[in-house]
């Protein structure tokens, strides 16, 4: 078995790859790890006192598979003695800020993301509402693996105990308004704009919605009625025509789109054009560096951001740090550097000022409420980067053999050699699937999109 956390916690088919069993051990395993690590406010006035139990805060997506999957957790931990303040279903984001809200030991969170319902995950935030570094989720499942999670010793302190806590929502949703300030004429920061929102049946179906309205928006919200089998299902941040073609139909001035668990957003404009996470970035920065408030003149991204984000940031005179895939890899860069805005193509985007992690309906907000002060349409703002043509396949099978098979460097390399350096490409394993990312990028949509097939049929063979 290889290691189970991958780029973003641990992830599987819902009672297949992540079953009840494994979701309790891993609760308990996490428990002698986290509680004493310091990721945040140190609470010292707290774990000196005798008695004292740890409290974490858990919440989940839609899916169904999260009712017996918070279950098992909630056991794990409460049975660690572990008090434990259960949230419900809301976003990821909203389970870190809450953690550091509510000065919680770590947080939990239930989400498989943008992938479709029959998966699941599990991941942990420690103090201060912050994502694992990889030694801690190691020793978590070193723990895991050496049969720690199954002592099964009564805490010192007693059992946990169990408190519902949805109240709290209402906390995240003031948090994300706060952050906002309001037009110069003292209007809501979005009023006048007519929004689409797509929550993709997930965790931002009831929060996403009220944010924007209480912002000063009209909003038309679809993908908002989640059954526990219809998340990501054609909609959200992974399919955007159903968005586009709402915006159309209801005049909106512009769309926004968030995959599953909310830490995730991508806009479309009046017309029904894409806007991805580097133009959102490429919007951001550009007006915060304006008002002074882009630390360092720099943004910090992965190797997935387009060349025409890295030219756009050039000419703005901003400096671009690149990271590898994933927002924790971001987190990380940018709390080493100082910096307070990153993020990845796929719309993860973090603003250090105002959350620990990526947030999708925070990103929607100040996306929306950038355009609004400046007075044009999503479309213009959209023009700020000119975006190549990127080709991305995810080829499924076996990642490890493929990567491992000295054909497909060969491949890469005549690939590159047409490319020049008028492009790229890059090849890497998914974190989070049996599958291999080939990304192409070059400056002709054609040549894009002959060299991503030639290199997902490479991988297809060194896969068998």
């Amino acid at each position: 078995m290889g290691r189970i956390f991958g780029t973003d916690g641990v992830r599987g088919v819902a009672g297949q790859d992540l079953t009840a069993r494994l979701a309790m051990d891993l609760a308990v395993a996490a428990v002698p790890v986290l509680v004493p690590v310091v990721a945040g406010p140190a609470r010292p006035e707290r774990t000196e006192r005798p008695g004292y139990r740890p409290v974490a805060v858990i919440g989940r997506d839609s899916r169904a598979s999260g009712d017996f999957l918070e279950a098992a957790v909630v056991a794990g931990l409460a049975s660690s003695g572990v008090d434990v303040l259960r949230l419900g279903v809301i976003p990821t984001p909203g389970v870190a800020y809450l953690t550091e809200a509510l000065v919680a030991d770590f947080g939990v969170v239930l989400s498989a993301s943008h992938n479709p319902a029959r998966d699941n995950g599990i991941k942990f935030f420690g103090r201060g509402g912050v994502k694992l570094p990889d030694e801690v989720e190691d020793e978590i499942e070193a723990r895991l693996r050496g049969g720690a999670a199954s002592a099964g010793a009564l805490p010192e302190a007693g059992f946990g105990r169990v408190t519902d806590a949805c109240s709290k929502h209402e906390a995240y949703l003031d948090h994300l308004l706060a952050t906002l300030a309001a037009m110069p004429d003292g209007r809501p920061p979005l009023q006048g704009l007519r929004v689409v929102v797509d929550c993709a049946h997930g965790a931002a179906y009831s929060i996403g919605p009220r944010a924007l309205r209480r912002a000063g928006a009209e909003v038309v919200a679809i993908g908002a009625a989640p059954d526990g089998l219809n998340i990501n299902a054609g909609c959200g941040s992974t399919h955007l025509d159903s968005l586009a073609a709402a915006v159309i139909e209801h005049g909106a001035d512009a769309g926004l789109a968030f995959d599953g668990d909310a830490d995730r957003c991508l806009a479309v404009d009046a017309d029904g054009g894409e806007l991805d996470g580097d133009q959102i970035l490429t919007v951001l920065a550009s007006e915060m560096k304006a008002a002074g408030q882009l630390a360092g003149d720099a943004v910090v991204v992965t190797v997935m951001s387009n060349l025409g984000f890295h030219e756009a940031m050039r000419a703005a005179g901003i400096t671009v740090i690149s990271t590898p895939v994933g927002d924790k890899h971001v987190y990380a860069a940018m709390r080493d550097g100082g910096y307070v805005l990153g993020g990845e193509q796929s719309g993860h985007i973090i603003q250090m000022g105002h959350a620990t992690t990526g947030d999708g309906v925070l990103t929607g907000l100040h996306l929306l409420a950038a355009v609004n002060r400046s007075g044009v349409p999503v479309s213009a703002a959209a023009k700020m980067m000119t975006r190549y043509p990127q080709v991305l396949i995810n080829v499924r099978g076996d990642k490890d053999r493929a990567m491992a098979d000295p054909s497909l460097d060969s491949a890469v390399r005549t690939a590159q050699g047409r490319l020049g350096d008028a492009g790229r490409i890059l090849l890497r394993p998914s974190g989070t699937e049996p599958a291999i990312r080939v990304m192409v990028e070059a400056k002709e949509a054609g040549l894009a999109d002959d060299l991503a097939g030639q290199l997902a049929e490479a991988v297809r063979r060194a896969m068998r």
